[in-house]
């Protein structure tokens, strides 16, 4: 049963740093591309940033650019989402989901379309 399990969302202030782990089971996370996205209260899902499955290559959205930084461990079977400089707009449930690569990963991550999704893992960032 493929399976993922977000963590190490949290209380952060402005200017802090998380990250968050997306663990895989029952299946090997390197042979996918593995997305992060959010959803804040009254909006829509929003595709954060991806990694291909091959070749490493990413994707951020410009919301994130520059602030937010995904990489993989497949020997661990995880992907990470290295937050910095925590702002209050970044307050949503944080998902992370994996996808077949059958399209180029901004692609995917702007659409959306991922076969596997974890349960979230809420991120808050109040002073």
């Amino acid at each position: 049963q493929l399976q993922l399990v977000e963590s190490g969302g949290g209380l952060a202030q402005p200017g802090g740093s998380l990250r968050l782990s997306c663990a895989a089971s029952g299946f090997t996370l390197g042979y996918y591309t593995i997305g992060w996205f959010r959803q804040a209260p009254g909006k829509e899902r929003e595709g954060i940033s991806c990694i291909s499955a091959s070749d490493g290559n990413t994707y951020y959205a410009d919301s994130v650019k520059g602030r937010f930084t995904i990489s993989r461990d497949n020997a661990k079977n995880t992907v990470y989402l290295q937050i910095d400089s925590l702002k209050p707009e970044d307050t949503a449930v944080y998902y992370c989901a994996a996808g077949l690569p059958f399209r180029s990963v901004q692609a995917m991550c702007v659409s959306g379309i991922f076969g596997s999704w974890g349960q979230g893992t809420q991120v808050t960032v109040s002073s």
